[in-house]
């Protein structure tokens, strides 16, 4: 049957407002080929006009109703299916503009919120401000920082980041405020190296030792001993007549081997710096240390016993052996706990404090 013809006979029947009624091939369109050739519609058939709301078709077919009734009837039901399409279109149609409508306003608040971003992320105030913050994350100052301080402190941070040393007033004035709350490890560790990088500047143009020397002392606490060791191992000792010099390089070098754990190396530097100045306290501290560390403690004792008797503080030593206490491994830990508590149980109590 041409596609036409199918379209006459569901306007026949009022139901070519259902699409199945007007393709070939379609549920209800073969339901209307069976009416129109005069087959009787199984029950199942019958159903399904019912279940569709097709209630004047069903009956028709059954031969319940007459033409005349039928007509009137599916007209009515189909003005119904109208009026019902029509308000689902509406309805669809109502909320699509809804939608668009609520994609425009999030679209112009975003828009709004992203020119509002613009405008304080280019605001000269807030540009400086998100860089003092960065500024003052990068050395561990993110709390809170008393007003009348703020801008010194500001003024510190600018130097060491651009590579500007710090006045000897700007290190007092760090170490003093708040209680040094302000001077962080991260602050005192690119101070050191910005001096580390002075000294080195220094030796290269003058060609001075003792630049080197201080500049080796400036990476050892900036955590940078391979830089030192790198730049002393450029210096022939043996070409220098100043005992004292020679002494100081060969400490200083020891000191950084003693850092990356060259024991042996470390060792060999401290006791050639004494045999140079035999009266120096510093060699001594650094063959008592080296010693404690590698687990020698009566030797390191000794070395330590020379050191203060030659001006170094007992003080002084206590520091350093609860820093060698803290850097040690373990096992390491609870010899020397042991051996510390033997030597004088109230003096180094603390050591009570670290449970393994």
């Amino acid at each position: 049957m041409p596609p036409d013809k199918y379209k006459q006979l569901a306007k026949k029947y009022y139901v070519d407002d259902i699409t199945s009624a007007l393709i070939p091939g379609g549920r209800l369109s073969n339901i209307l080929k069976q009416l129109k050739d005069g087959k009787l519609l199984s029950d199942y058939t019958i159903q399904y006009l019912r279940s569709k709301g097709l209630l004047a078709l069903s009956q028709y077919a059954q031969k319940k109703n007459l033409l005349a009734e039928f007509l009137k009837s599916a007209k009515v039901e189909q003005a119904k299916r109208r009026l019902k399409t029509q308000a689902k279109t509406k309805e669809k149609t109502a909320k699509k503009l809804q939608e668009q409508d609520r994609l425009v306003k999030r679209k112009a608040a975003q828009e709004q919120a992203a020119a509002k971003k613009r405008a304080f992320d280019n605001n000269p105030k807030n540009i400086a401000r998100k860089k003092q913050d960065k500024l003052r994350r990068k050395y561990d100052l993110s709390f809170f920082i008393q007003r009348a301080d703020f801008l010194n402190l500001m003024k510190i941070l600018h130097k060491v980041d651009n590579g500007i040393r710090l006045s000897g007033d700007d290190i007092i004035w760090l170490s003093t405020k708040e209680d040094g709350e302000y001077y962080t490890v991260e602050l005192k560790e690119g101070y050191h190296k910005n001096e580390a990088e002075f000294y080195v500047s220094e030796f290269k143009k003058r060609k001075n030792p003792w630049a080197a020397v201080n500049a080796s002392s400036h990476y050892r606490k900036c955590n940078d001993a391979e830089a030192a060791d790198l730049l002393l191992q450029t210096i022939n000792i043996d070409k220098f007549k100043n005992a004292k010099l020679k002494s100081a390089l060969c400490t200083t070098h020891g000191g950084a081997k003693r850092d990356l754990e060259q024991w042996k190396q470390a060792l060999a530097l401290g006791e050639q710096a004494h045999l140079l100045t035999p009266q120096d306290f510093r060699p001594c501290t650094l063959l008592g240390a080296l010693n404690m560390e590698i687990g020698r403690y009566d030797l390191g004792q000794y070395w330590y016993k020379k050191a203060i008797a030659r001006g170094y503080s007992e003080r002084a030593m206590d520091d350093d052996l609860r820093s060698i206490f803290m850097r040690a491994e373990k096992k390491n830990k609870e010899k020397l706990k042991n051996y510390l508590l033997n030597i004088d149980s109230f003096r180094y109590r603390w050591v009570n404090k670290y449970k393994n």
